[in-house]
């Protein structure tokens, strides 16, 4: 055997070990890049929102009044979006994450086979609907549509303590925070069910069949197996569409009705976050566009509070479930 032959084992380990490095290096330059991006919109925003943060201090967060066209005295106070943002993501997540779990049990555990596949197409097909379309369905068929149901309920639930403040009397034109958090939910609920149907999937055959050999029945197999190992998996979908319904700006700006005001009333009409910077940017200059860019601030830092929040909750209960199986 020549040298030659002996130094080709010696190239080929070093070439393998630089592509190691170099695709490592690659991966997480691509991973920084994406925390880079978020610090620098954070910081260009804050930069931008400065002047309605030192015009109106903590009152921009914890005020209640949004007079920007106030000739004499503008006040910007953006609890009321905040709490329109918060009411109606809420509504949507009630709505949207039983009916979602509920669809991807279907797809994995029950559906036929040759139901599967146009059923998921469906799915991800809804998905892809633009929101304006979602909007224009919610403001010309939905929202009139609605009102004598909201009507009914305000009847029945009108007069009980809690709830009749609750579900008051409906707008007249079906415009509301229900409404929108509707509307919000049929958009949410694709994504939250692609993501449960594909964690369902992961669940070992073997857990399953050990449930069913214990003498479970399907739903205590479901219950004891599935959602155990699922449960991550599901809170970061459920997170994903909540951040996808807060986020969401011309669907609710059709539907919620523009109102700023905080009142308990479901039925009644409002306005988020989002959809107050759609609506009034165009009209906005100088210290109004910085308070709107200061929502869209708040709004972001909400977004990661929340998904921090996510984490923590998915790792404690990783730990908990790991520590009853090692008992």
């Amino acid at each position: 055997m020549t040298t030659l032959d002996h130094e080709k084992p010696e190239l080929s380990a070093k070439g393998g070990v630089g592509s190691d490095r170099l695709f490592r290096w690659a991966v997480l330059g691509a991973a920084l890049m994406v925390l880079i991006i978020l610090a620098l919109i954070l910081v260009t925003t804050a930069n931008e929102a400065m002047p309605a943060f030192s015009e109106s201090g903590l009152g921009l967060i914890t005020g209640q009044r949004w007079a920007p066209s106030d000739p004499h005295s503008p006040i910007y106070g953006a609890l009321t979006f905040i709490y329109g943002t918060a009411l109606t993501s809420v509504i949507a997540l009630i709505i949207a994450v039983p009916v979602s779990i509920g669809i991807a049990l279907f797809l994995t555990e029950l559906a036929p086979r040759w139901l599967r596949t146009p059923a998921v197409t469906v799915i991800d097909l809804l998905a892809a609907v633009p929101s304006v379309v979602f909007g224009l369905v919610g403001v010309l068929v939905i929202a009139p549509g609605i009102v004598p149901v909201y009507s009914w309920l305000h009847d029945v639930l009108g007069g009980v303590p809690l709830l009749g403040s609750l579900f008051g009397e409906p707008s007249s034109n079906g415009r509301s925070f229900a409404t929108a958090g509707l509307i919000l939910a049929i958009m949410v609920i694709p994504i939250i069910t692609s993501i449960g149907r594909e964690v369902f999937s992961t669940v070992p055959a073997a857990d399953k069949q050990a449930a069913y050999a214990l003498g479970a029945t399907r739903w205590e197999m479901i219950k004891g197996a599935v959602f155990p190992h699922s449960f991550g998996g599901l809170v970061g979908g459920t997170m994903l569409g909540l951040g996808r319904a807060m986020g969401e700006t011309i669907a609710v700006a059709l539907i919620i009705g523009a109102s700023t005001q905080i009142t308990p009333n479901v039925f009644d009409s409002g306005n988020t976050m989002a959809s107050v910077i759609v609506l009034e940017w165009g009209e906005s200059s100088g210290v109004h566009t910085a308070a709107l860019i200061a929502i869209g601030v708040l709004l972001f830092a909400m977004t990661i509070i929340i998904n921090v929040a996510a984490r923590v909750i998915v790792r404690r209960a990783e730990i908990r479930m790991k520590g009853a199986a090692s008992s």
